[in-house]
């Protein structure tokens, strides 16, 4: 077994423009302060990185990495969520993507894709630059607006839709394999890859290809009414990075898991603070440490109640509690009375 690192801080929910939240620097400095030793960087934010340089400069890269050591701290993943959603975009969303996009590509969908798979082919750089073995992302979407089964699917709707996300995710997979990262897919309501059944048929069409891992956060599983603690045993060996983020689902007589089109302080499941959710983070932590997850335990914070500057500083002391130093040896050592093959052969009876 091998101990999990951390605890680590994704920046993307903290990144503003005052200080200390407004450059790397000084937002490292104040992760530090709160005892978080590795931070997750949002690719997509200037703030922090400048991700075509990282992936075309080491002595760039060499840079940003040296502003994080020197605050005391590790990087622990890039993250590029938002550019891997537009790798595939339904038309029926194209609006409120477009968003997530340079204003050059807007209006375009074509040239929006190139750009979003132009990016991770970066980020499959930057990581190896930066000396990392994983990366962050979405899968995108071509069949979410069908993920209710009425109006009745077309038969093979789902096949067709699997086929292309797989072809266009496949190129991005071998560039990433090119330099020995591992790329992790947030499974995450509003993606293709939004359980375990649909990671797995994602899974065949690019033929189990070793770098499409995942990324494990149980707070879209309990939001999803999914047993996020089989989900472990059934994926462990794929799961390469760690969400650590509390929810809580409390449906009603009024609502459920659709959530009745309300804002998140008043839908029934809700994302919180560390601690003041559902999940059962001890028993993650020690399945993680017993199928000898070698990643790191990273805090993402998404809470309607809570300021998030008191959720990042609750935070760093909920992981550090929940994080298991493994054993190196059996408990019950103690009375070991040793042994040699005849002396176990004796035992058993066998001559």
């Amino acid at each position: 077994m091998t101990n999990i690192k951390g605890p680590g801080i994704f920046l993307a929910q903290f990144m503003g423009d005052t200080a200390p939240f407004h450059q790397l620097d000084t937002i490292c400095a104040w992760a530090k302060s709160l005892g978080f030793v590795g931070v997750q960087i949002p690719s997509w934010d200037p703030r922090c990185i400048d991700l075509q340089k990282a992936a075309e400069s080491k002595t760039y890269a060499d840079e940003i990495k040296g502003i994080v050591n020197a605050a005391g701290l590790e990087i622990t993943e890039l993250s590029s969520h938002l550019q891997g959603q537009l790798v595939a975009v339904n038309p029926a969303y194209d609006a409120l993507f477009d968003g997530f996009a340079p204003e050059a590509v807007r209006n375009n969908p074509t040239a929006r894709t190139a750009w979003a798979v132009q990016q991770l082919e970066y980020a499959a750089k930057a990581s190896r630059n930066l000396g990392l073995d994983a990366h962050a992302t979405f899968s995108g979407a071509l069949l979410w607006h069908t993920v209710y089964p009425w109006p009745q699917r077309p038969t093979g709707l789902v096949d067709t839709g699997f086929t292309e996300l797989a072809k266009r995710w496949l190129p991005i997979l071998n560039k990433f394999d090119e330099v020995g990262v591992d790329l992790c897919y947030e499974i995450h309501p509003g993606e293709d890859l939004h359980d375990g059944i649909s990671y797995e048929m994602f899974l065949e069409k690019v033929g189990n290809h070793k770098r499409a891992n995942l990324l494990y956060d149980p707070s879209h599983f309990v939001l999803q009414s999914l047993d996020y603690l089989a989900f472990i045993d059934y994926y462990h060996e794929r799961i390469k990075m760690f969400h650590v983020k509390d929810a809580e689902f409390n449906p009603t007589g009024k609502q459920g898991v659709y959530g009745g089109y309300q804002n998140w302080i008043d839908r029934a499941g809700r994302f919180r603070s560390l601690g003041d959710g559902q999940v059962d983070f001890k028993s993650i932590f020690s399945k993680l440490a017993a199928y000898n997850y070698k990643g790191w335990a990273v805090m993402e914070w998404e809470c309607a109640i809570k300021h998030p500057e008191t959720g990042a500083a609750e935070g760093a002391v909920f992981i550090k509690d929940h994080m298991i130093r493994v054993t190196e040896k059996a408990f019950d050592d103690f009375a070991n009375t040793g042994s040699d093959e005849a002396f176990n052969k004796r035992i058993l009876g066998i001559q």
